[in-house]
């Protein structure tokens, strides 16, 4: 159980950042990242998915990004789409299994080809695997909060493949506003209704800022009880399968909003923001992070950092 002023940022850059750019971002440049987000405080991460290369090139060097990253007390999770996913994972020595399921038929079948049920049916194998292996599994469900296909989504969609997810074994659950659909007084009510009928399963949120109020989307999710949440670096990112797929909300911009209200994330922002920098450089676009341009709140590292005056 985390203290009440302290919570995890889970770094999603990447794997659900990276996805979206267009051109490779060399293996080397990832370590880096890494190295420089590990230096900065990061523990958690989503390091990258053993997806077809066909799907997602950008994440065609999975296995030999996971056989070169740095260990220690970080932890390496990995998102898989299928069995042969989760063995080619397992092989890397991943530290976490992570299973995607959508709550919407259509965005299932836009992001997987597959329906809802034979996912589902799918899972069992995939759990029996990690199991045999020692190796936890974590159940994220896609497009929780509206679909760009279908609109709003049935809360009990939601919660009846959280009930799958955790049947089968996962520890942890993670609900994801794929599209940006969310608003602040859904995600209150989600979380409650899940607290209240899985008290025992840690919760993550995700959020997209399609619409802009995802920074009060997690806020809200703080409020109501929810201590880990998933950020990417600069703010990069966006789901393939979503029209106008705006990033996640930028590491960087969340530690510096904890950070000021006084609660714990054990991540460095100055470092987080020479990091952002870094990667913007790399990355050869603006990103679309705000505290890597303004800076901390202190004046005088504002001014070192970004040049404010």
């Amino acid at each position: 159980m985390l203290p009440e002023k302290r919570v995890i940022i889970r770094e999603v850059s990447l794997r659900d950042g990276l996805q979206s750019e267009k051109e490779f971002v060399q293996t080397n440049i990832k370590l880096e990242v890494i190295r420089a987000l590990a230096q900065a405080g990061v523990e958690y991460f989503e390091t990258t998915s053993f997806v077809s290369p066909k799907a997602i090139p950008q994440l065609r060097d999975a296995a030999d990004l996971m056989a070169h990253v740095e260990r220690g007390n970080l932890k390496h999770e990995v998102l898989i789409p299928n069995l042969k996913g989760a063995q080619r994972a397992l092989e890397a020595k991943a530290d976490r299994l992570i299973v995607v399921v959508s709550a919407s038929e259509a965005h299932n079948k836009a992001n997987v080809r597959r329906s809802i049920a034979d996912s589902l049916e799918e899972l069992q194998g995939i759990f029996e695997l990690a199991k045999t292996n020692n190796v936890p599994v974590a159940g994220v469900i896609s497009v929780a909060f509206g679909c760009p296909f279908e609109g709003r989504v049935p809360r009990e969609n939601v919660l009846n493949i959280a009930q799958h997810f955790i049947e089968k074994g996962a520890d942890r659950i993670s609900l994801a506003d794929t599209t940006g659909l969310a608003n602040p007084s859904q995600v209150e009510d989600m979380v409650s209704c899940f607290k209240n009928r899985f008290p025992d399963t840690l919760l993550c949120l995700h959020f997209h800022n399609n619409r802009g109020v995802a920074m009060a989307n997690l806020y809200a999710g703080y409020l109501a009880g929810v201590r880990m949440f998933d950020t990417a670096l600069g703010g990069i990112g966006g789901c393939p399968n979503v029209p106008q797929a705006a990033g996640n909300l930028a590491t960087e911009d969340v530690v510096f909003m904890f950070q000021e209200m006084g609660i714990q994330t054990g991540i460095d922002l100055v470092k987080l923001i020479k990091a952002a920098k870094r990667l913007e450089k790399v990355l050869k676009h603006t990103l679309p992070g705000q505290v890597m341009k303004s800076g901390p709140s202190d004046p005088q590292l504002a001014r070192q950092l970004c040049g404010i005056t």
